[in-house]
């Protein structure tokens, strides 16, 4: 079986480095997970908390199924916190959940990035899917135009990836914030547990820019280095 050593040129080292963040995010949420607050609150009682000191009126917090699963939904105004972070009553619990939060703040005052990033879904997964279509077509049609125009269709994933850091970097910041002006974390110990935790997230989205713009400069090589050939 014939490998293209330019895809592994460019693709291992982002396997790579998906893999170690999404190990060392994991380790830190296992770790901090095990850690108990001094406040006793768990994940979903932390972020009705945060709902109430924010003036959040009419968002809601509800479990949902599967590890890490965690997120906000801006359609329906809904916290959904999965298991661990819903029930858990640990730094790491309260950590994820305040994260989220941070997004239902983002959206009600109107956030531009994320207000941006909302908006690419439909484009990213339109791109995503027709992007490699129309580059593969191109190359195996010797139409390399037809494959530059899928190359910036694809791009549009990569610029998704971009705008995703400060959505994300920002929620994490404001989380930070507001578990301490609330007290929920009360002890040095559980502010270096929450910033652990959400920095080890964070290295998940940098990680996942990485991948996409090595996917670009493998198809850009392959498109490229196809018209210098002929």
């Amino acid at each position: 079986m014939w490998i293209d050593p330019y895809y592994l040129l460019c693709m291992a080292p982002a396997f790579l480095a998906t893999l170690a963040a999404q190990w060392y995010v994991k380790s830190a949420f296992n770790k901090w997970s095990r850690v108990p607050l001094h406040s006793r609150l768990s994940g979903a009682e932390a972020a009705q908390r945060l709902i109430q000191y924010a003036g959040l009126h009419g968002v809601r917090v509800e479990a949902v199924n599967g590890m890490l699963t965690d997120h906000y939904d801006p359609r329906s105004k809904v916290l959904r916190l999965s298991p661990t972070v819903y029930q858990g009553r640990s730094v790491a619990s309260v950590a994820v959940a305040a994260h989220e939060l941070g997004h239902a703040l983002q959206d009600k005052e109107g956030y531009a990035p994320l207000k941006l990033r909302t908006m690419m879904v439909p484009a990213v997964n339109i791109g995503s899917y027709l992007g490699w279509v129309l580059i593969f077509l191109g190359l195996m049609l010797n139409w390399l135009n037809l494959a530059t125009v899928g190359l910036v269709v694809f791009s549009v994933g990569a610029i998704f990836a971009l705008i995703t850091l400060p959505v994300e970097f920002n929620a994490s910041a404001r989380a930070k914030q507001l578990l301490q002006e609330t007290g929920i974390v009360q002890t040095t110990e559980e502010v270096r547990g929450v910033n652990t935790v959400l920095n080890a997230a964070a290295l998940t989205y940098v990680a996942a820019l990485f991948n996409a713009i090595m996917q670009l400069l493998y198809f850009a090589m392959l498109i490229f280095g196809g018209r210098r050939r002929r």
